[in-house]
């Protein structure tokens, strides 16, 4: 599965790799190798990343649905408890 960016986003990414690359690597990077080194960073390390994301988002719905049972815990057979 590749990850596809919205057009927007990507021509960003383009324009923070290229500024990234002129401010720390001080080297000047055209939009052909900056959009060359965004598709590599998608293809390899996107997966990883995406993958993460789904297992932290599992982890946070399964601690949403162990609270319904305290949440949404009715006490049975209380009418002559009142």
């Amino acid at each position: 599965m590749a990850i596809k960016l919205e057009k927007d986003a990507e021509q960003r990414l383009i324009g923070s790799i290229q500024r990234y690359c002129a401010e720390h690597l001080d080297e000047e990077v055209g939009e052909l190798k900056a959009r060359l080194l965004l598709d590599f960073c998608l293809r390899e390390i996107g997966p990883s990343v995406y993958n993460q994301a789904i297992l932290d988002a599992q982890a946070a719905m399964q601690d949403r649905i162990a609270e319904l049972q305290t949440e949404c815990y009715e006490t049975e057979f209380s009418y002559w408890k009142k």
